[in-house]
Formats: structure tokens, sequence, C-alpha cells
């Protein structure tokens, strides 16, 4: 029975393809870099990387030709190919889109689109079966396979207008899951039930239920919500907060505790627009905080301003990261800044993109700016035993400097329910 490609569609029908002229693009772009580092072809079958280069994951792999090489970049799909074709583009798709071929059957179909030598794989992010199975099916080829990963995440770092309008639009529905948890949170209401209210938000916007990470094993809750003491309570995650989590499978962030009055709540969400993250973090109360928690608040924006700055002038983000936690250690948060020791993390921002945890990173070792068109988090915090306390946006470069691309002043740091 043959199935209605007219329900392939985003909200209210909307055609929430990829433009073929970003894949296109992306291509060529890949394509270059592959020739710049003498490269003939690449084998991708990672599902972002996929994504990116297709419009789609389905299951398939692209073989993509250095520039000038007589390679045809093509397109093979395992299952759905009729998805497949029409997610790159339908009949204007850039490459041959067609049935994949056995995997026995690979060295001699890469011969037959114009390779001669075994193209290079993503050693960094497939699995290492993953690897050598491939990579035993190309025997005949010549030479050796090349890890291609730096490669494409050096592409991904610089962003297209396109999708630093996907990320734009993805800020204006993470604001909508703030506001929804400033209508509907408050006193006795438990984490979970409040990540309940903005993850309805989100679903209803288009959010597809998975956040993408390039580190191995990481996974993530995108609607953390930690109260009072539940921030200091470290986890498995990278990050400045672990929180109790649901169950101790899925220990971090939101979990059973219930706001108290006059205690810090950390807010921190991540939502994806057609896969696109932006991160933002606001603080709330049931009643007036300490003053003491407002100085840390304060402090914490400080740190972002400087660090925002620093990035807009073109800083490396190593050196970012010296400004910002310099200034931390000067107001006195260096056995607390974004965690407590054993715990802490080491960093104050990070890219995004189509993964939570792309590059550069704000941390010692990433001696290179922010390119332009480059994506990032930023976000300052500082963890006691009774709370944390910090601010988080996501930001773009530009010519001009620093653009926020999330909430930004258009939502308080701080709010109180009652």
């Amino acid at each position: 029975m043959a199935w209605d490609m007219r329900g392939l569609v985003g909200p209210e029908g909307a055609d929430w393809r990829v433009p073929v002229q970003e894949l296109e693009n992306r291509r060529a772009r890949l394509s270059v870099a592959l020739s710049e580092s003498g490269i003939e072809s690449a084998l991708i079958d990672d599902p972002v990387e996929l994504y990116w280069l297709t419009g789609g994951r389905q299951n398939g792999i692209i073989l993509i030709g250095g520039k000038d090489s007589d390679v045809q970049t093509t397109h093979w799909v395992k299952r759905s190919l009729e998805r497949a074709k029409f997610e790159s583009g339908g009949d204007d798709c850039p490459d041959p889109v067609i049935a994949q071929p056995r995997m026995a059957d690979l060295a001699n179909s890469i011969r037959e689109i114009g390779g001669v030598q075994k193209p290079a794989i993503l050693g960094g992010k497939i699995p290492h079966d993953r690897w050598k199975f491939i990579s035993s099916k190309m025997k005949s080829l010549v030479g050796e396979s090349k890890d291609c990963t730096s490669i494409m995440y050096g592409l991904r770092e610089m962003k297209s207008n396109w999708e630093i309008d996907m990320l734009r639009e993805s800020g204006r529905i993470n604001k909508e899951m703030f506001e929804s948890i400033k209508e509907k949170g408050g006193l006795g209401k438990t984490e979970l039930e409040m990540a309940a209210v903005a993850d309805n938000v989100s679903r209803k916007a288009g959010f597809g239920g998975r956040i993408r990470m390039r580190k191995w094993p990481m996974d993530c809750d995108r609607v953390v919500i930690v109260a009072g003491e539940s921030a200091s309570i470290p986890s498995y995650f990278d990050s400045a907060i672990g929180g109790v989590g649901a169950s101790p499978i899925s220990p971090l962030g939101s979990g059973h505790a219930k706001v108290k009055s006059n205690s810090p709540v950390t807010v921190d969400i991540v939502h994806l627009h057609r896969g696109y993250v932006s991160d933002c973090t606001r603080m709330f109360s049931a009643g007036a905080l300490d003053s003491r928690w407002m100085e840390r608040l304060d402090h914490m924006a400080e740190i972002q301003k400087a660090v925002v700055s620093s990035l807009s002038r073109g800083d490396n983000c190593s050196k970012a990261w010296e400004i910002g936690s310099f200034m931390a250690k000067e107001m006195g948060y260096s056995d607390n800044l974004m965690g407590m020791n054993p715990d802490k993390s080491h960093f104050l921002g990070h890219s995004v993109g189509l993964e939570l945890d792309e590059t550069p990173v704000i941390a010692n070792g990433f001696n290179r700016p922010l390119c332009i068109g480059g994506t990032m988090a930023i976000e300052p915090k500082v963890i006691y035993p009774d709370g944390c306390i910090g601010t988080e946006d996501t930001f773009v470069r530009t010519e001009d400097g620093m653009e926020c691309l999330t909430m930004g002043n258009s939502f308080p740091l701080f709010t109180d329910w009652n």
C-alpha cells in the first residue's frame, strides 16, 4: 500500500525541509575542505552529520567527493528511500539519491561513481565496530581511510543565516517555556511538575524529543529545574548543576523536590527548533531571596557581560575563560564557580547548533576565537549546599559583535512567584 508523502510537513502544513541551497552550500564546503586535506572523498553515516548534509536522517550513507576529484557525490539509502528523496529536496535534490548497495558491494559501488581511494570516515563519532565493519568492506580500494571528524566539526561551527534563523526561533519558543514556568510554577510545585509544563509548550511547537550530544556517553534532560538543595547534588553530567533527577537511571536535573519559600529555583531550559539548540537559564523563587543570593546573581550577570565582550572583540575562548574565572576569583567564588569540589565543571560557555556540546568552549585549551557565525551558550553559575544561582543565554558572533538569540533583557534574571 502506498503512503502519502503530503504528511511530511511541520505545524499547520509548513514545509520544514532544509532548503536545497543550504544542502548545496554545505556539500560544496565539505568538498573543498576534503580537497584541501588531500582526501578524495568522505563516507558519512552519523545521524547528525547526515542530517546536516542531506536534510534527513534516514538509514543510509552519503559519499561526498572532494573538489576536483572524479567522485560523484551520492546519497545511498537503505530505508526509507522515497522519504530521503523528498527530504533532500525532491526533484531538486543536489545529487543522486539511490538505493544503498549491499555492503559487500560497497567498494565496487564507490569505484562506479569515480572513487579510487578509501574514503574518510567519521572515526570520532561512529562506534569502533562500525568503523571496523565499513573498513573491511573497502579493502580493495587504495590507501588508508582517514578520520574526517574534525573537518565536519570545523565546518559546522560557522552557522549560515538560515541556521541562525532556526536558532533565533528556538530562542523565541524557549522564552515561551519560561513564561509557562512563570505562570504555573510556584510554592509546593515539584521540579518535574514544572518541567512538564515547559515540555508541553515545547512539544506543541514541534520539539522532536531528542537532544544530540557528541561526548560519549552523555545524554541530557533538556528542562533542568532544581529547587534549593537539589542544585548542589552532583551528577555524571559535565555541567554546573546536576540535580536529583527522576530516578537512578535518569540522575540529572528535575526530580521530586518541591519549591520552598524564599529558596532559589534554577530553571535551565534547552529547546530544539528543527534540530537547532537554544539554551537559557533564569532564577525563580516563592518569596524574596536573601540579599546574598541577589548579589551573587548580579555578579554572574557581570561575568557573563565580560565574557560576551571578550568574545565580541575576537579574543580566544581560553582568554574569555581567564577573564571570567579571574573575575569570579576576585569576587570570592573560586570554590563555587560552576560547581563545588570535587564535582566542578571548568567552563563558562559551550557552542551549540545541532548538538548541545559543540566547539569551541569557553575553557582552557581553546586557543581560538568564536568564529563569525559561531553560536554559544554562556552560563556563569555558582553552587552552594543550599542552592545555585546564575544566568544563561545563547549568542551568535556577527561582524558587529555578539547578538543574543534568546531572551536577553526581555525576561528578568529573577522572578518571584509571589
